[in-house]
């Protein structure tokens, strides 16, 4: 079973109807015990960081998601709330990525909001896509190059548009509305 995390802060609509595009139902939940026992989760997200965090400890998921063992997928504000703190409102994030989430600079438009190529594809995420595939994404604000990211994208310099620590995979794109290769990552994602 695919769980995908309902804490009313994420666009679950469109990422639903990808996945029964691609012939998976998913289970959209907020109970921790359905999201501990299922397969694989998805963990989406988009608004603001601090009221998202507020959602999660009001159902009690802030200390669930870091001690997830199945693969989890955070999507867009889902990967950013992977780091230990974000600039946004000044939160405190998971802590699973030891990572503090920026705010791009004034020298560029945000959000960046469009296609955009992602480079330095790493692992199985990106089987099957090629360097210089273009994702859409919606942002303010970004998580600094790590050791945990597995690509990265350019504005306003080099930023990681996706990280892996261990069980814990995240795009800042949005693979439910970036067409063919967007499609491909959430089938590789499944296939872990």
């Amino acid at each position: 079973m695919l769980a995908i995390i309902d804490y009313g802060a994420g666009n679950t609509k469109s990422l639903q109807f990808a996945l029964e595009r691609l012939g998976v139902n998913s289970l959209l939940t907020s109970d921790a015990d359905q999201i501990n026992s299922a397969d694989k989760v998805i963990f989406p997200g988009q608004g603001a960081a601090g009221s998202a965090m507020q959602k999660l400890k009001h159902f009690g998921l802030d200390q669930l998601i870091s001690k997830l063992q199945q693969p989890v997928l955070g999507i867009c504000l889902g990967m950013q709330l992977f780091c230990e703190h974000t600039e946004e409102g000044d939160v405190q994030g998971l802590g699973i990525v030891k990572k503090t989430v920026k705010r791009f600079s004034t020298e560029v438009k945000v959000p960046q909001m469009g296609w955009n190529s992602i480079h330095n594809l790493k692992g199985e995420l990106f089987e099957g896509i090629t360097d210089g595939a273009y994702m859409y994404l919606v942002h303010s604000y970004f998580v600094p190059n790590s050791t945990e990211t597995v690509a990265n994208a350019n504005y306003d310099g080099s930023y990681s548009v996706a990280l892996q620590k261990d069980n814990f995979y995240g795009v800042q794109f949005h693979p439910e509305k970036s067409s063919k290769a967007g499609s491909r990552l959430l089938q590789n994602f499944l296939a872990l």
